[in-house]
């Protein structure tokens, strides 16, 4: 019955993104900061990203970022920066964000693209026994942009699994505790995505019943949608 019920099932498998070699982090942020852009304020010893007293500051997703500038006289300096710091390709204003469709009104004054080999770090503090609590945490919300590092264990902890099983039963106890086993080692990151412009090798895939209904080896996103469309209803 499984059989004869699939038989007639069409599968069809599309990726999100693909995965591309890196080999370069760029600190956008501690790039700003070290030419006055960028504000924080001091919590316990620990610094925080103050956006609405910096004049500049970047939120980074893997090899695209957003860089927010506070005052319009600033975007033709900030973007000279960004133009002479190593592992960026393109930055776009607001005619190349038109263009690439990212001339959103929440989109940054200006937008970053890394270089092939390169991807944007959220980091903002110059020492690392400054950086917040969470920078060390799988925490999502509090980190002012997306942090690939989460997916690694601290290589430094002797053992990372006793360390967590320990952390896991204070919180079992009611304890406060902080899952701190993330390191801050931005190289460990081998792969990233977010720019276009590569080889058709590294674009994503999407794997259609009916291929030879596709005229072109290479479709836009929007197409896949009426792809899957005229595969549920012909």
């Amino acid at each position: 019955q499984l059989l004869e019920f699939y038989s007639e099932c069409r599968v069809i498998v599309v990726s999100e993104y693909s995965i591309g070699s890196v080999s370069r982090p760029v600190y956008l942020n501690r790039m700003l900061r070290d030419r006055g852009m960028i504000a924080v304020r001091e919590e316990l010893g620990r610094e925080l990203l103050d956006p609405g007293a910096s004049r500049a500051f970047a939120v980074a997703d893997h090899q695209i970022a957003h860089v927010y500038v506070r005052d319009r006289e600033d975007i033709p300096l900030v973007r000279s920066w960004l133009e002479e710091t190593p592992g960026i390709e393109t930055v776009l204003d607001e005619a190349g964000k038109k263009a690439w469709g990212l001339d959103s009104d929440r989109s940054g004054e200006l937008v970053a693209i890394a270089a092939a080999d390169s991807w944007f770090v959220y980091y903002y503090w110059l020492e690392d026994d400054r950086a917040p609590d969470f920078a060390r945490t799988v925490d999502i919300h509090r980190k002012p942009g997306y942090d690939p590092v989460e997916l690694f264990l601290n290589p430094k902890l002797k053992f990372p699994a006793l360390t967590i099983g320990f952390k896991l039963l204070q919180k079992q106890l009611g304890l406060r505790t902080l899952m701190d086993v993330i390191p801050l080692d931005a190289p460990l990151v081998r792969g990233s995505h977010g720019r276009v412009g590569g080889s058709v090798a590294e674009n994503p895939l999407a794997i259609l019943p009916h291929s030879e209904s596709v005229d072109e080896k290479s479709i836009s996103a929007m197409e896949v949608y009426h792809h899957i469309l005229s595969c549920l209803f012909s």
